[in-house]
């Protein structure tokens, strides 16, 4: 049995330490909310499950585990401004990853409640691991002592780190060159970029939720533990779309800018 927390479906995937505003105004989630609002104000308890929608927008019309992808991420309360109308415009940002076992619909609470996993990073076991075997020579020889193989992994993981930032640099450039809208507004991307650089897993969360990504590619990145994994995946990600963006010379438009939602026909 997993651990049982409030769901909130949304098109596209949070990924942690990524911001989220939202503004609430379905009863189902104004009941959520005062349900967070209840709970003490300096427990850990103020989160709710975000998780991409697979299909259809009406989840509670299918099947609601297939409807939506397995992997999500918590979002945490970080300001809550009551409305007049009894709506709320909340900010969030993202915490725990999960992976979705199973979802309860219920008439109270109203809203979607699933039960959930809770997903490590394997950030020191992984990365080591996959280093050191990349400093022997495959004949035999015994592996690096532990501290060298520390130095070799956080070696590997920084420069990695840094062809990812410079990857991403040149992506933003170009999409804004594009102009791309609210999607490439390079000044903040800048910023951003600036204040992870020396944080490898938060760039690489900086770059899953900013780059223009299909959803399936962005739910890869949220599923992968660890930060090398993430990294490596997204340097061919970028390069791939920094090649489509030169020879195209078009920015990608979000498919839920062509979605509807779903009709009985």
């Amino acid at each position: 049995m997993g651990e049982l927390i409030p769901l909130f479906p949304l098109g596209r995937p949070l990924f942690p330490g990524v911001v989220l505003p939202l503004q609430i105004f379905e009863p189902r989630y104004r009941r959520l909310m005062r349900d967070l609002l209840d709970l003490p104000e300096h427990g850990d308890r103020r989160y709710f499950g975000v998780v991409a929608i697979r299909q259809g927008w009406e989840v509670e019309r299918v099947a609601p585990a297939a409807a939506l992808y397995d992997i999500g991420c918590t979002a945490r309360l970080q300001r809550v401004q009551p409305q007049a109308d009894g709506g709320f415009r909340i900010v969030t940002v993202g915490g725990e990853r999960f992976r979705l076992l199973d979802v309860v619909v219920g008439e109270d609470p109203p809203y979607l409640q699933a039960e959930v996993e809770w997903l490590a990073e394997e950030e020191a076991a992984e990365e080591a691991a996959g280093d050191a075997e990349a400093v022997t020579d495959g004949a035999g020889l015994a592996p690096p002592p532990d501290a060298l193989a520390d130095s070799v992994a956080r070696g590997s993981l920084d420069l990695l780190a840094r062809g990812v930032g410079d990857l991403f640099t040149q992506y933003v450039a170009e999409v804004s060159a594009l102009g791309a809208g609210a999607h490439g507004d390079g000044v903040e991307a800048a910023v951003r970029l600036a204040a992870a650089a020396d944080d490898p897993s938060a760039l690489s969360w900086l770059v899953a939720s900013s780059a223009l990504l299909t959803t399936e590619d962005r739910q890869a990145l949220l599923a992968e533990s660890a930060t090398r994994r993430r990294l490596a995946a997204e340097s061919r990600l970028l390069r791939r779309e920094l090649t489509l963006l030169q020879t195209l010379g078009a920015v990608p438009a979000p498919l839920q800018q062509f979605a509807a939602p779903m009709t009985v026909n």
